[in-house]
């Protein structure tokens, strides 16, 4: 094995539920002590200390470096800093830059970390209980800048009610379902079915945020606890946020890991790394709900680790919504029927926002380590299915030495749609859902394509309107858009 060999040696994960708010911990801390419990699963507690770089997940927390606070509480005082840009795909992208890194000679201890601490941020601000949060000089940043922000829209999508996550996965799921030729009614029984296997793994995972038992029925029907969302995602088919979790994966060379005394049978090869962008606006993504992207990173990282679908034995694919999962397995080529995930997903497992996928990769080592003879995947999402890593991983040596690739547009090969910002007139529905509130149906958000085959969106907050799109299936027929965005059936 060459002496560059990328490893993983140690991943940690870590749950902060106190009946105590004031023993709620920051996430700095939460940070340090998953770096630390990281540095004890590897099975040589100095290996943190020599780490020559510390990367963070960017997290909803003001430090200015965390990595420095985390560095220097473990013994890697010399350490270089790195914070990332925001995105779901980034602790995927990061063990990507890592290991190329390691291979090349260039890095020997690397520290991926990140936390976060809103559910009792949360709480602990309604109930007017203070926290000390570790403060940093103004002028203190981290030495490194890694990603590359995402563009979450424009001013007409915005204007048009499309801003957030939970907006637009439920448009990509009504394009699924008429693709796919489905009632509403079946399409939402196939979703409930999947998002309950995902449950059934989160309920046997020690560090999931929710290990409630939940029967598919539980998922799909709205109740008291489990309210419509936005149509036809309950409650239970969001990714829940509202988590106190930190995951910290350390990395390192062959060389450096026998240095340090790490037992070979906690090493861990990153095989190789996939990158690729879909279109940054929904409104000019030709598919609604399809990622060429996904299906390119997947075919650059089949190819350099010589591997089919046929050859993982387990996945951990993006969760957040059920349209992420439906159009990743589509385009690699997933049997819809398989275990998607070692986790249960970022409904139940939890999803911290940019750092889910750090959780994943740790859970995926340790089912490694346990079938070591098996191959493992993760796939990670930033955005609106918009920016996507892949890794595949295995407690077995690598036949071939580690390989990233780094996907351009030309490379996956994009085929824009036009925007009509100002049209009018009858037009074909193409995608929709219907928001709801605590009150029930509060907002229709829908798709249009126009006669010359452009994209528009408009919306409605009439009662009637929004009744009968929850009633029956609208995809493919038409509706009138008038000049103000407002949406008419009939």
């Amino acid at each position: 094995m060459d002496s560059t060999t990328p490893v993983i040696v140690g991943a940690a994960q870590l749950v902060q539920r106190v009946d105590d708010l004031a023993e709620a911990r920051e996430a700095a801390e939460l940070m340090t002590d998953a770096v630390r419990a990281a540095a004890v699963d590897s099975g040589a507690d100095n290996i943190a200390a020599r780490a020559g770089l510390v990367v963070t997940i960017k997290g909803a927390w003001s430090y200015r470096d965390p990595s420095r606070i985390v560095a220097d509480a473990v013994g890697a005082t010399n350490a270089r800093t790195a914070l990332t840009a925001d995105g779901g795909n980034t602790p995927q992208l990061i063990v990507d830059v890592l290991a190329e890194r390691i291979s090349r000679g260039e890095l020997d201890v690397a520290i991926i970390v990140g936390a976060e601490t809103i559910w009792s941020r949360r709480r602990m601000r309604s109930s007017g209980v203070q926290r000390d949060v570790t403060a940093q000089p103004e002028d203190v940043k981290p030495d490194e800048l890694l990603g590359r922000d995402l563009v979450l829209g424009d001013d007409f999508e915005h204007s048009r009610g499309l801003n957030l996550p939970v907006d637009i996965y439920p448009l990509f799921e009504s394009a699924i379902r008429h693709r796919r030729g489905e009632t509403p009614d079946v399409h939402r029984d196939r979703l409930a079915k999947m998002w309950a296997d995902f449950n059934a793994v989160a309920v046997d995972n020690p560090y999931a945020w929710f290990r409630t038992p939940m029967s598919a029925d539980d998922i799909r029907d709205p109740s008291p606890s489990n309210r419509m969302v936005a149509f036809p995602y309950t409650k239970a088919m969001c990714s829940n946020w509202d988590v106190d979790q930190a995951a910290a994966i350390i990395m390192c060379s062959a060389e450096a890991a026998s240095a340090a005394g790490v037992p070979r049978d906690r090493w861990v090869y990153p095989y190789g790394g996939a990158e690729a962008d879909d279109t940054a606006l929904v409104s000019h993504r030709d598919e609604l709900g399809r990622s060429p992207a996904i299906a390119a990173a997947w075919r650059a990282l089949s190819a350099q680790c010589r591997l089919g679908i046929d050859d993982i034995a387990h996945l951990d694919v993006y969760s957040c919504f059920p349209s992420a999962v439906q159009a990743s397995i589509e385009a690699i080529g997933i049997d819809e029927s398989r275990r998607l995930t070692v986790t249960g997903g970022l409904t139940f497992a939890g999803g911290p926002l940019n750092n889910y996928v750090s959780h994943s990769i740790a859970a995926m080592v340790g089912v490694l380590r346990e079938d070591p003879a098996a191959r493992g995947l993760v796939t990670a999402n930033g955005g609106f299915i918009t920016k996507h890593a892949l890794g595949i991983y295995s407690a077995t040596p690598p036949t071939v030495p580690f390989g990233r690739t780094s996907l351009g547009d030309a490379d996956v090969q994009h085929q824009s749609r036009a925007v009509a910002p100002d049209a009018t007139g009858t037009l074909d529905i193409e995608a929709y859902t219907v928001m709801h509130d605590h009150n029930g149906p509060s907002r229709a958000l829908v798709g249009f394509r126009t006669p010359d085959d452009r994209r528009t969106w408009g919306f409605s907050q009439d009662s009637d309107v929004m009744q009968s799109l929850l009633a029956s299936d609208h995809v493919g027929s038409p509706a009138t858009l008038d000049g103000e965005g407002h949406v008419h059936l009939g």
